[in-house]
């Protein structure tokens, strides 16, 4: 768990930690090569700010970090951009170990604080656009995004230093393994886990994250310091256009998901018929994806990366099988379109699946659907060609 404090630039350091512990970000999503809670310390010739904070019981490692950059000097301001617990969970023993500490929060914030942790004293509240001096032209500016997950989210901008303190805004998955700035590693690994990362956490809110974007397009952001992952620098122009491709539901490239359910391997023959079909057909990204054993998560992030969607699924007490129910609310939930989708629905005597997947696809824009395929028992010559004809027909809307 414990890292060194790294100096970011002249007035920023990261005072962040690593978990290599939780099993499951929030109760649900897997953490198989942990996490970092990123928290920072900007410090100006006459006061020092804490941006963000990190969870509870990594608390003490933070204090300590800020200990060693300012010794028996006290940081003067702990800036909350996100309420999460994750980040805001050590604030009660931030205050402990810095007596005279002043909270910065927005109006939502600080409402929240109150709530959580039953904290209302020692307060500052900032509204979009206002200036936090620091002293020596160190000011921080704040901009409200609302949304970008939460109601209260903002971002900190340090204009002297062109960096960006953007929240969860930008971050992944994934523990630092040594290095915190891009520039200091090789950052392949975090790209899929950012995908994942936002299709997961953030990809509700598209149209909020847009308008953040919005917002901060005047800014020069040449480093982008998020609560989770590394710090990117040499990638921030890279890790911005992400952002605004999945917050604009943009496939990242023209593949396909298949995800299906299979309680006795029939559902699963159909499909195999469509993975072989769209391979066949110059289709070169695939996924295949057993929604009984894949988790969630890396199911959402794969339907966020291709165009091309295919659901298949067998009735299970006459509603639809519940591992691709569930797989259909979490895209619904979060609003995902410009989709090309087929759907195969599987029963033994009463065909509910295909339907209910129908009426799942009604509460998503999607760029097409291709005509439903429904099969009873198991499936003959006829419905595997009708599996193949419908794989057929999304391979050439996805590559024509």
């Amino acid at each position: 768990m414990y890292m060194e404090t790294v100096r970011i630039s002249s007035d920023v350091y990261y005072i962040g930690v690593n978990d290599r512990t939780t099993h499951r970000f929030e109760a649900m999503w897997p953490l198989p090569s942990g996490v970092s809670y990123n928290s920072y310390l900007v410090c100006g010739r006459d006061k020092a700010a804490i941006i963000d904070g990190v969870e509870k019981a990594c608390a003490q490692e933070q204090i300590e970090h800020i200990r060693a950059i300012l010794g028996d000097r006290r940081p003067d301001y702990l800036i909350i951009n996100h309420m999460e617990p994750d980040h805001s969970g050590a604030i009660s023993l931030l205050r402990q170990a810095f007596p005279g500490i002043r909270i910065v929060g927005n109006l939502q914030t600080l409402n929240m604080i109150k709530g959580f942790y039953g904290i209302a004293d020692d307060t500052l509240k900032v509204g979009n656009g206002d200036t936090l001096e620091l002293g020596g032209g160190v000011d921080l500016t704040f901009y409200l995004t609302p949304m970008v997950h939460w109601p209260e989210t903002m971002m900190t901008y340090l204009a002297t230093e062109q960096t960006l303190f953007a929240g969860d805004a930008f971050g992944c998955f994934g523990a630092l393994n040594g290095a915190v700035l891009d520039t200091d590693m090789n950052t392949d690994r975090y790209f899929p886990e950012m995908v994942r990362y936002y299709s997961n956490i953030v990809g509700k809110y598209g149209v909020f994250v847009q308008k953040a974007l919005a917002c901060l397009e005047p800014l020069t952001v040449t480093t982008i310091c998020s609560t989770h992952g590394p710090v990117w620098r040499r990638q921030a122009a890279k890790v911005i256009d992400l952002y605004d491709r999945l917050s604009r539901y943009q496939p990242l490239d023209n593949g396909v998901t298949i995800v299906y359910g299979s309680m006795y391997g029939n559902t699963e023959r159909m499909a195999e018929a469509a993975a072989q079909t769209l391979a066949a057909e110059g289709v070169r990204d695939i996924s295949v994806l057993n929604a009984s054993v894949t988790h969630l998560s890396y199911i959402l992030a794969e339907a966020f990366t291709h165009r091309g969607l295919i659901i298949a699924a067998p009735t299970y007490s006459d509603t639809l099988f519940p591992p691709i129910a569930a797989v259909m609310e979490g895209l619904v939930t979060r609003n995902l379109r410009n989709r090309e989708i087929a759907v195969f629905g599987g029963c033994t005597w009463s065909q509910r699946a295909a339907k209910i997947l129908q009426e799942y696809l009604q509460a998503l824009d999607t760029e097409g659907v291709v005509p439903p395929v429904a099969f009873k028992q198991a499936p003959d010559a006829g419905a595997l060609d009708a599996a193949r004809d419908a794989a057929r027909t999304l391979a050439h809307k996805l590559i024509d």
